[in-house]
């Protein structure tokens, strides 16, 4: 086949220039390209053919490639099946799509490695980055953020613009809440060591027990998954406590149903709160006591914030950071300290 008229002109190809390569109309040739469905095989090959010929691309393709920007924004959380996850990702998409901007989702397994990976692998395809409980240093986080236009979610870092969802004052409300209901011997089933809100969270429980004059023990570490819940409730048995605050909902409904197996009463044996409220925790037996977040809204803000900077690449006087606050939401799985 002869190459079409207008390959390698210099002058980007128009979708008119498609349109007669291919001897249709520049409607049927928009229809061809953009709802396939719409026009018959043999026409939208033939248009397809024309467009690859004249390196044709698309109005908003071709103002990407002239302004270097991809108009999608990379979104990095630590587990895509934690739900925690869900309302950061709904939080983040919604505003996006509103925006006109992509949104490119990675799982990073709670991995940093793979989370430092991953950002240097996809650079060219993202204008900016969202980290979603990040796990990486605060010295690898304040280096990126001078290399790449970021917002962190769920943790504060200095010279890092962030949205923190202000968990440790939850933390302070669940002891008091446990001291009012007579437990003088708490423990805190602690999450992964790479977690900055899993050490925030850990310093509020020990501050709040020398206040109100009561004993904190940390166990641990655990994964924050539902089925590391099991060894986190022996480890809670074991401890001799009557209250557990867990890094994460996960992890304090996989407590519940090991504490279940081995006939323990909760919160008649051992008292349970969690940590984000997500999807299920009003379901499970019982309804577990946990700290609310605002998570969608931590989704939005960190967009908002970030096409701000991408707006404006002068930062001056713009807003480094916004705390979210939590609240205790308390249900069955606390109860008077047994005698």
């Amino acid at each position: 086949m002869q190459p079409l008229a207008g390959a390698g002109s210099d002058r980007p190809a128009t979708l008119a220039d498609v349109a007669a390569a291919s001897g249709v109309a520049t409607s049927t040739a928009s229809r061809a390209l953009s709802n396939p469905g719409r026009v018959n095989a043999i026409t939208r090959e033939r248009i397809e053919h024309a467009a690859r010929e004249l390196n044709y691309l698309p109005n908003s393709q071709a103002r990407a490639l002239t302004s270097g920007k991809t108009r999608a924004i990379a979104v990095l959380v630590s587990d895509v099946t934690n739900p925690f996850y869900f309302g950061i990702i709904r939080g983040t998409q919604q505003q996006l799509k509103a925006a006109g901007y992509t949104q490119i989702l990675v799982d990073t397994e709670e991995s940093d490695e793979l989370e430092d990976g991953m950002l240097h692998k996809l650079r060219r395809s993202f204008d900016g980055a969202i980290l979603a409980a990040s796990r990486l240093t605060d010295r690898r986080l304040t280096t990126l953020a001078r290399e790449i236009p970021l917002v962190a979610i769920n943790r504060q870092t200095r010279s890092v613009p962030h949205i923190f969802i202000d968990t440790p004052s939850g933390i302070e409300q669940a002891v008091g809440h446990l001291v009012s209901l007579g437990h003088t011997q708490l423990c805190y089933a602690s999450g992964p060591e790479t977690s900055w809100s899993n050490e925030g969270r850990w310093r509020a429980m020990v501050r709040a027990a020398d206040r109100y004059g009561v004993t904190a023990t940390r166990l641990g570490p655990f994964s924050p998954r539902q089925y590391a819940g099991a060894a986190a409730a022996d480890a809670v048995l074991h401890a001799g406590v009557t209250a557990c605050i867990a890094f994460n909902d996960l992890l304090a409904i996989g407590m519940l149903a090991r504490f279940r197996e081995r006939g323990v009463d909760v919160p008649g044996d051992v008292s349970i709160v969690g940590c984000d409220d997500i999807f299920g925790a009003d379901f499970c037996n019982p309804p577990l006591t946990t700290l609310t977040a605002p998570i969608e809204q931590a989704g939005r803000t960190a967009v908002s914030m970030l096409l701000a900077r991408l707006d404006d690449e002068s930062t001056l006087g713009m807003r480094q950071g916004a705390t979210l606050p939590t609240h205790l939401t308390v249900r069955a799985s606390t109860g008077p300290a047994r005698s």
